[in-house]
């Protein structure tokens, strides 16, 4: 101010001492180390003036950068970016940088009271969250880190709560909190308390098999995703149709037969649907269903008798798939099979041996086929039996013939009408009894045929040898026995189970020529919806195969 006006001018009324530049700059220089202003260095009399002292307190105020104090709850609000308090609570200077104060100069107490909540709606598997509160320390920090354990998944933020992702389905999880500012980092909080991630469910997998405009769709669960599975959605293709159900077995309905069709499946639990299933192999309702069969009946017990016993014939053949290895018969047409008609398979058993006698192996049956047992063996007045195939010929050189397509006749005796001691052997299911050789060559039984309806080949329905004096019948290829000369009771073995093969016929009463029993084989593009009689199931390339060993049902 000029030095030609007084303090008394300063003062007076027309003078503003708020907006006076000279005042200005007076308040400026009171504010700094210097004490003399314009000559004038008694600031009391500035400072005693209600003017100048509400010039000064309007001019010291924190929006104009200077310092106030006072305890955390007198903090200046609202504040601004760059604004200084004096913390007297904490001991700190502190500085507000937009968003939170900042203590100056001192690194940050730990978080406490760290409180995790699992988030799993509409999370996708192994990619759970939990929610994480926590309380900051007494001096806060400007940002804050959440640390799972196990894993070490985390997530920084400015406050509380703080979410972490990327969490395992289904596992225990417990956090810790850190709090970090431009002069360091606080120790760790105390964990929380453990929660468990959960989420929607893995993928399943999905498998189908046609039946007549429906599909029959077996659903393997994933992983729950920590939440128990309550349903799941099928979706057809083409169509783009969808049907639920909460079973893992479900018959889609409302398909067109002849009609290729996959389907995909998602699983639901309380937190959402999983990712869709890999699509199934591809199924074609139609309303009946293909099946190709092997269907063997029992072979026939061989003859047993003091001078002669002859081989029992092999049980009837029949198939659907070409044999090999012999003389089959007819290769004949699939069955036809209406879904979810429960069809009877019934295997028929060997026959019985017992001294001059024994008795005819008995039919096997799948739906509208049946396989004739195969003839006994002949012994002293007694022909061979008639069967699937023959008995060979006893004493009187008769032997049983084969029903067609199925089997052969048994062999003859080389010395009829006498006491002879050796029989002809029985017939297979592709090839004809042998004949004996004078009185102590037995014959061997016919072979049977291989067939590859399981995918490998095998041998089924040989005939059974013929008892002789000297040199005893083999059994044919496919389960026949072979012939027998024994001392009374010690018997023979008889023919292999399964096979349908023809007993062995024994020399001196004595023996057990069985038969073998018979087998049925179904096989078809699709599996079958049920079974009884526990059949073998397998498969074989695009086939499910079901073989019979003992009698039973199946429902396709």
């Amino acid at each position: 101010m000029s030095r030609i006006r007084d303090i008394a001018n300063l003062f007076s009324a027309n003078t503003s001492a708020a907006t006076d530049s000279e005042v200005t700059a007076a308040i400026s220089a009171h504010n700094s180390s210097t004490t003399t202003v314009h000559g004038i260095t008694d600031t009391s009399v500035l400072a005693t003036s209600s003017s100048v002292s509400s010039a000064i307190s309007t001019h010291n105020t924190t929006a104009n950068g200077h310092v106030k104090r006072g305890n955390t709850a007198s903090r200046p609000s609202p504040a601004v970016n760059g604004d200084i308090y004096a913390n007297t609570q904490l001991g700190y200077l502190e500085y507000y940088n937009g968003t939170n104060w900042i203590t100056i100069g001192a690194v940050p107490t730990e978080p406490s009271s760290v409180v995790a909540t699992n988030s799993g709606t509409s999370r996708a598997f192994n990619n759970g969250q939990a929610s994480v509160a926590f309380t900051a320390g007494t001096i806060p920090g400007s940002t804050y880190t959440i640390t799972s354990s196990p894993g070490s998944y985390y997530n920084t933020g400015v406050s509380s709560p703080i979410l972490v992702s990327g969490l395992q389905s289904n596992t225990s999880y417990t956090f810790t909190a850190i709090a970090s500012n431009v002069y360091g980092t606080s120790d760790a909080s105390s964990a929380s308390s453990a929660i468990t991630a959960t989420t929607v469910p893995a993928a399943p997998s999905v498998s189908a098999v046609g039946a007549a405009t429906a599909a029959t769709i077996t659903i393997t669960p994933g992983a729950t995703g920590g939440s128990a599975i309550t349903g799941y959605s099928i979706v057809s293709s083409p169509a783009t149709t969808t049907q639920t159900t909460s079973s893992t077995t479900y018959t889609f309905t409302g398909l067109t037969d002849g009609t290729a069709y996959t389907f995909t499946a998602t699983a639901t639990n309380a937190n959402g649907s999983s990712a869709a299933s890999s699509a199934s192999s591809s199924v074609t309702p139609s309303s009946t269903i293909t099946v190709d069969y092997l269907v063997v009946a029992g072979g026939g017990s061989g003859g047993a008798n003091e001078y002669e016993g002859a081989g029992g014939g092999a049980g009837g053949l029949r198939s659907t798939v070409t044999a090999s290895g012999g003389t089959p018969g007819t290769i004949e047409t699939a069955l036809s099979l209406i879904p979810s008609t429960t069809y009877t398979v019934t295997v028929g058993a060997g026959g019985s041996a017992a001294p001059y006698g024994g008795t005819n192996g008995n039919n096997s049956v799948f739906s509208t086929i049946t396989s004739t047992g195969g003839g006994k063996g002949g012994v002293g007045g007694q022909n061979g039996s008639n069967g699937g195939s023959g008995g060979g010929a006893g004493r009187v050189n008769t032997a049983g013939t084969g029903t067609q397509y199925q089997g052969f006749a048994g062999g003859t005796n080389a010395s009829p009408g006498g006491q002879g001691y050796a029989a002809g052997g029985g017939g297979g299911a592709g090839q004809a009894g042998g004949s004996s050789s004078g009185n102590s060559t037995g014959g061997n039984g016919g072979n049977g045929v291989a067939v590859s309806i399981t995918g490998s080949s095998v041998y089924y329905a040989g005939g059974g040898g013929s008892g002789g004096d000297s040199t005893q019948g083999t059994g044919g290829l496919g389960g026949g026995a072979n012939g027998v000369y024994g001392a009374l009771g010690s018997g023979s073995l008889a023919a292999t189970a399964n096979t349908g093969g023809g007993g062995g016929g024994i020399r001196l009463y004595s023996g057990t020529g069985h038969g073998g029993s018979g087998v049925v084989i179904a096989r078809a593009l699709q599996a079958a919806s049920s079974t009884t009689g526990s059949p073998v199931a397998t498969t074989s390339g695009s086939y499910y195969i079901y073989q019979f060993n003992a009698s039973g049902s199946i429902t396709f």
